[in-house]
């Protein structure tokens, strides 16, 4: 059962980051950039000599990981029914090219949803450069504990969620992904076999090992910019979703995109099988 003082007490390492030009093409290529060798844009974020080559905004969330701690059997968690809920990341200063990053983890807070409704923890991570000292990003996460709820916590409040516009969308971005797409992301740091193992998907439920739902965001964290201004990744600082579907490489994603002033908000659906796979989306572009 949830100690929910001690875990909001709990302790994690600062975790110390290194990494190269190579590692952020690595991501990008792990995300599905790079299948068209013509399109130039995508160099930006692959091709260390191109204009403004720069790591994707979305590699943050990557970054100076802690690891999967909830596995750990002091935390009371049923870690095999733990999902990924929700993820945000702001940007506070432009992601060095390489260096290190110092990753500083906190449970901020944990929700009791109550005995046959799970828990939903929040964590933060605040990202800085080790060099500088400059801060570079706040990574947050929701974690819905499904078999953990009612341990006698608070029932709220509960993180607001986005509602989207009620209209049809102003304008979307269509990004075919690689069926290679979650062998190659996982070399960034998420090494769960459901990625690789068609084994390990089927006995969960799937047909096929499905992609990464942070890799399915990185792949947003392209469309929006895309779409809003002419490829300039680095306009994007914040952006805020649910996860609501898994992905399978190969398959199309369409981020539908509302533009209020400026307050983009958006989603994400897979055209072969009309599924919504990220909701309530919100964006802020410079």
């Amino acid at each position: 059962m949830i100690d929910r003082d001690s875990l909001l007490s709990r302790p994690f390492d600062v975790v110390e980051h290194a990494y190269t030009a190579k590692d952020c093409s690595l991501f990008a290529l792990g995300v599905g950039l790079g299948g068209d060798p013509m399109a130039t844009a995508e160099l930006q974020a692959i091709f260390e000599r191109a204009d403004g080559f720069a790591p994707l905004p979305a590699m943050v969330n990557v970054l100076s990981y802690p690891g999967f701690w909830a596995m750990e059997p002091d935390t009371g968690l049923t870690w095999q029914k733990i999902l990924h809920g929700e993820q945000s990341l702001t940007i506070h200063n432009p992601i060095p090219q390489e260096g290190v990053i110092l990753g500083e983890t906190k449970i901020v807070d944990i929700i009791d949803k109550g005995a046959d409704k799970g828990a939903l923890i929040y964590t933060d991570r605040k990202l800085s450069d080790k060099a500088t000292g400059l801060p570079i990003a706040t990574v947050s996460s929701t974690t819905f504990a499904r078999a953990d709820g009612g341990f006698g916590g608070p029932t709220g409040p509960v993180k607001p969620i986005h509602a989207l516009p009620d209209r049809a969308p102003d304008t979307h971005h269509d990004f075919k992904t690689s069926p290679r797409s979650a062998l190659i992301y996982r070399l960034s740091g998420d090494f769960n076999p459901l990625h690789a193992d068609p084994a390990v998907a089927q006995a969960v439920g799937f047909e096929r090992p499905i992609l990464h739902g942070l890799c399915t965001m990185a792949v947003a964290s392209w469309s929006l910019p895309m779409a809003l201004r002419q490829g300039d990744f680095s306009a994007l600082t914040h952006m805020q979703q649910r996860f609501s579907a898994p992905v399978y490489p190969g398959e199309t994603i369409r981020t539908e995109i509302w533009e209020d002033g400026d307050t983009v908000s958006f989603r994400a659906r897979v055209l072969e099988r009309d599924v919504v796979v990220l909701n309530n989306g919100l964006a802020h572009l410079s």
